[in-house]
């Protein structure tokens, strides 16, 4: 290995983020310098695979650099997700925010993200039908038979676990575990025991109107931190799409792409339809979709290049607050929901997808009316508690096809392919959280439409 190459990747890297500097320094627009990274991250991974290959030391050595910026960023992002999720949960009941119509907010929320998520399933139904899919066109090899494996492995831990029992992993019996993040479910929790200390304030209130005063004043102040943290952070999203994007442009196996083009096709094709499926739904709700794009294509790219929904929690609350005009409270209920129940893409195109593929190998017609409702009716069901990070498809996919009776191992053969539809997916996921916010917020009245229709805040300000 040549370490002369890994210093010269390292400083063309730092010339690029350079660029990013200067254009910061010069005060140009957050989205310009998102995009800006995303196209100079996709040029530079480009060179790097051409001059290196997908698999070389140098190569290797580099991305782990680039990690520091990259997946550092990540974590940052992780770092204030939970904290973020308490504080602005709680903070909207000490603001009055949240109390008069809580039940129906959270019911609304919760009916949109599985309803779309539904509505996913029957259109990645569709394109599976409209591209003629079918497993047996996927020969697999070493790798594939391995994730096969592994998924079986995975199916046995949870083939017991019943619909109630998914219900009661959404509830807080710890909730400083929760606070680490250790569940797939645990920013569902955060939100659910945010929400009882709510409602023991105002509880508070109403007998003890000093303590609760003195409760409301400190959330008040940790909210102004929490907040300002955030904001720190998302300043670096720009060095952070850089870093992500270059990483998996260089290390994609664009062979594996090109040989199964058809199904990285089909995927995108039915993510198209679903994001046009949520303007629509804007629209049907008195709201421009165009200035929708336009506001949240910053968070989009993020999500589409981290593949964490997770990770772009903060950033998806900061724009539906401050460039939406979401209020708080179900900003981030419609955030922290989605991260976990009735993701778009990950919960509902991609299992539909791949039940009606592999339903022939079992010898069953994907094509009877039946089948259909019923992949509908356990892609809806099954999209409670999706881990909000990269491989939350995967284990949708377990869910629904054990359901169905299906081999758990066929989900394995798109494994090639699944970082580069992962993160499509992920983009979706978030953007299925975001409509879900603004509608909810426009029907319970709470939606500012001069800051929706209004120019877009720089974030980070």
């Amino acid at each position: 290995m040549n370490e002369w190459y890994v210093v010269l990747n390292i400083l063309a890297f730092l010339i690029l983020a350079g660029v990013l500097v200067y254009m910061q320094r010069k005060r140009i627009s957050f989205s310009k310098r998102v995009f800006t990274a995303l196209g100079l991250g996709l040029v530079f991974g480009f060179v790097l695979h051409w001059i290196y290959g997908k698999t070389s030391d140098e190569l290797s050595l580099s991305m782990d650099w680039y990690n520091v910026v990259g997946y550092g960023y990540v974590k940052l992002l992780q770092m204030v997700t939970m904290p973020l999720v308490f504080i602005s949960i709680l903070s909207a009941f000490t603001k009055l925010k949240l109390t008069k119509n809580l039940g129906r907010i959270a019911g609304l929320i919760l009916l949109l993200l599985i309803g779309t998520t539904a509505v996913s399933a029957a259109v990645g139904i569709s394109t599976a039908f409209g591209f003629n899919l079918e497993a047996v066109q996927i020969h697999g090899g070493d790798a594939e038979q391995l994730r096969g494996q592994q998924l079986e492995q995975t199916y046995t831990q949870i083939q017991d676990q019943s619909f109630p029992s998914k219900v009661l992993q959404l509830l807080p019996a710890n909730p400083f575990l929760d606070f680490t993040g250790q569940r797939p479910t645990s920013t569902i929790a955060v939100v659910i025991f945010a929400a009882i200390i709510g409602l023991a304030y105002l509880g508070v209130k109403r007998k003890e109107p000093v303590q609760a005063d003195q409760f409301k004043s400190l959330v008040d102040s940790i909210y102004s931190i929490v907040m300002r943290v955030v904001t720190l952070v998302l300043r670096l999203t720009p060095y952070g799409v850089l870093a992500i994007m270059t990483k998996a442009v260089a290390t994609s196996d664009f062979d594996a792409i090109v040989k199964l083009g058809k199904f990285v096709i089909a995927s995108y094709v039915a993510l198209l339809v679903v994001f046009i499926i949520h303007l629509i739904l804007l629209s049907l709700f008195g709201l421009n979709p165009f200035t929708y794009v336009k506001k949240v294509l910053p968070v989009l790219t993020f999500a589409f290049t981290s593949r964490s929904s997770a990770g772009t929690l903060p950033l998806n609350v900061s724009t539906q607050t401050k460039h939406l005009g979401v209020s708080e409270g179900i900003a981030n209920l419609s955030g922290s929901f989605g991260l976990t129940i009735g993701q778009n893409g990950c919960a509902g195109i991609y299992p539909a997808m791949l039940a009606v593929m592999i339903a022939p190998t079992v010898g069953i017609d994907p094509f009877t009316p039946s089948f259909i409702f019923t992949v509908i009716a356990v892609v809806a069901i099954s999209s409670f508690g999706v881990a909000g990070v990269g491989g939350g498809a995967t284990f949708a996919a377990i869910l629904v096809l054990s359901a169905l009776n299906l081999p758990v191992a066929l989900a394995g053969l798109l494994i090639s392919i699944e970082p580069l539809i992962d993160m499509g997916r992920t983009a979706l996921n978030v953007s299925g959280a975001m409509t879900t916010g603004v509608i909810t917020s426009k029907v319970n009245n709470e939606l500012d439409l001069e800051v929706y229709n209004g120019a877009a805040e720089e974030v980070g300000a």
